[in-house]
């Protein structure tokens, strides 16, 4: 006897496959391209099965059936491109982090205003326009270590404190901070940033992305602004 299409279910057994291999996969994985996978088998199993029981009499539209083939094809071609996107990540990201190893025992600079002083620390200064600049150098504790008039030029300048306060005292090892402000000979408030100089110790090649170590500190290589010829 010829079943009508119009008529006919899916029998109860497929959808409960297709729902038990939904439920699998799901469980299994909780990423997009598991969630495309379990649609794929879905619309595979649900179209053979409409062939099945389709009436040999008024067969499934042709028009229909390619559109549903098209579908089926865009849905494959997905679950490639999401695995060869997932293939190239991982060369990026290896690419990155033997990039990374190049820097180690390098002298960079990186934006910052805290600086490992270790017999001395290093800050660079960077201003727009000639200026006369307040320096003030605290400790952790935002002790004050040192304060000083300095003149900055157009463009990169380098700060070396060898980490004595103004009293000659000699301040421990440790982090300390550089504030700038700065006044043109007009005296307009001067915009200068700062830059923390370092030697990169080692690299993290566990983190996504690696970690450069400059003076105890981390970093990513996007922070790094020049490297530095050891003077």
């Amino acid at each position: 006897m010829a079943v009508d299409a119009t008529t006919a279910t899916i029998p109860t057994s497929a959808v409960s496959t297709a729902s038990s291999a939904s439920s699998s996969s799901s469980s299994s994985s909780g990423s997009t391209s598991s969630g495309i996978a379990d649609n794929f088998q879905s619309f595979l199993l649900l179209l053979t099965t409409q062939l099945q029981n389709q009436n040999p009499l008024d067969p499934l539209d042709t028009n229909q059936f390619t559109q549903q083939l098209v579908q089926f094809a865009q849905v494959e071609q997905q679950l490639r491109s999401n695995d060869q996107l997932a293939a190239l990540v991982k060369i990026e990201q290896t690419a990155q982090s033997t990039q990374a190893l190049v820097f180690v025992g390098q002298t960079v600079a990186v934006d910052g205003s805290t600086a490992r002083l270790d017999g001395h620390a290093t800050w660079n200064l960077n201003a727009p326009t000639s200026a006369n600049a307040t320096i003030t150098i605290s400790a952790a504790n935002g002790q004050t270590a040192y304060s000083g008039n300095f003149n900055v030029d157009s463009g990169n300048a380098s700060f070396v404190w060898d980490g004595k306060g103004n009293d000659g005292t000699t301040w421990p090892a440790g982090d300390y901070k550089m504030t700038v402000t700065a006044r043109d000979s007009a005296g307009q408030d001067v915009a200068v940033t700062t830059e923390v100089q370092g030697t990169v110790d080692s690299v993290d090649l566990t983190a996504n992305p690696a970690l450069l170590s400059i003076g105890g500190k981390s970093y990513t290589m996007d922070q790094i602004k020049r490297v530095v010829k050891p003077g």
